[in-house]
């Protein structure tokens, strides 16, 4: 009895970080797509936060079924004239309605309504995350440490590039660097890639070119990743961390700017993916997710709140890819429909979406894969 206890109070402590985490997600993207929809004038069927059975709901006064389902991994807004919850069109029930009905469904709408109601929900999620990073920096500002390298690793990177204990960072690749935060997240994300790093030396400004080795690093939970490392160490106290506030239009710039640095780090590890660079064995799924989310509680609700917005970035960043099934899909097939001049044939769609459902649940398989390895091995 104890070890069953034991059990289940430690997978409700990944469990209901990960609901909380992945609702709010879900709950902006569709929302985003419900509000454009109502905009243009779209009748909504349903809006639900998880997928399968139903278990409880509600209809508002223009017949919109709000409900939770069984399922807690993602959601959808159902418009009339869809077949299922992918938007795919309903072409017998399409003609088989009235011309009032007809009116209010999805598929009969101009192209570049259908193309705002679908993009509406991946940037619903970017700006909850510049509006969660705004928040934070707003209200508890951000703590930096002065990117000095108090110590250099024989044989690394840094070394061989010419770095010395003493050097202050003060650019990488052209951008400034404020912080050895900074200095790190941008080295992390620059494995095996030659990197141009401006350094304060005594008051003069050297030039140096390094790349990053990539390494396999461990953190305190036991969780690997491969990131790129210079050979550098700070040796920071407490007296060299000062705390940055910001002001609310600050705060929102700030916001904005984290937002595209998550951005570009993801999109750069799909680019590394498809050149090779990249290991694929990073890609997690949903067991990865709700694992990190119990690990980032337990430090407090504000860390929490913080990978809601990493998160939110990441889910928009995944509906913008050009699969059918996703919103990136539908884009493209409005995209060529505009183009075109008249949508692309029916039989056309439906073998998109055939390809795309079947990407879908391959990814979705093999980050499933990817999760459960990292589970059993030792």
């Amino acid at each position: 009895m104890e070890l069953l206890s034991s059990v289940l109070g430690g997978s409700l402590g990944y469990i209901i970080p990960f609901l909380f985490v992945l609702t709010i997600v879900v709950f902006f993207h569709e929302l985003g797509h419900f509000l454009v929809a109502r905009w243009c004038g779209v009748k909504v069927e349903a809006f639900s936060i998880g997928f399968g059975p139903e278990l409880f709901g509600r209809n508002d006064k223009k017949g919109t079924r709000w409900k939770l389902s069984a399922i807690p991994l993602g959601g959808y807004v159902r418009f009339s004239g869809d077949e299922n919850e992918a938007s795919v069109p309903d072409q017998d029930a399409l003609s088989r309605m009235s011309e009032e009905d007809r009116k209010g469904a999805f598929q009969t709408k101009p192209v570049w309504q259908r193309a705002a109601v679908v993009a509406a929900g991946p940037i619903a999620n970017f700006i909850l995350a510049i509006l969660i990073f705004a928040g934070l920096f707003f209200f508890y500002g951000k703590a930096e440490t002065l990117p000095r390298v108090d110590v250099v690793r024989v044989g690394s990177a840094a070394e061989i590039a010419g770095i010395q204990p003493g050097d202050i960072v003060v650019s990488i690749n052209g951008n400034e660097i404020s912080s050895f935060t900074d200095l790190q997240r941008v080295v992390s994300a620059s494995a095996d890639l030659p990197v141009q790093i401006g350094l304060d030396r005594s008051g003069e400004l050297v030039e140096v070119t390094a790349v990053p080795e990539r390494q396999e690093v461990t953190d305190r939970f036991g969780n690997k990743q491969k990131i790129g490392i210079l050979g550098i160490q700070r040796n920071a106290t407490q007296d060299d961390v000062t705390v940055v506030r910001y002001g609310p239009i600050e705060a929102l710039a700030e916001g904005v700017n984290e937002t595209w640095f998550i951005v570009e780090r993801t999109g750069g590890y799909i680019a590394g993916l498809f050149a090779g660079r990249e290991d694929p064995d990073q890609l997690g799924g949903p067991i990865r997710v709700a694992q990190i989310s119990g690990q980032v509680a337990s430090f407090g609700i504000l860390p929490l709140i913080n990978l809601t917005a990493v998160l939110s970035v990441s889910i928009g960043l995944l509906n913008l890819l050009p699969v059918p099934m996703l919103d990136g899909g539908h884009l493209m097939f409005y995209a060529a429909e505009a183009a075109r001049g008249k949508p692309l044939a029916p039989k056309v769609q439906e073998y998109g979406f055939r390809i795309g459902i079947t990407l879908v649940l391959m990814l979705m398989v093999f980050a499933t894969w990817n999760d459960l390895r990292l589970l059993i091995s030792p």
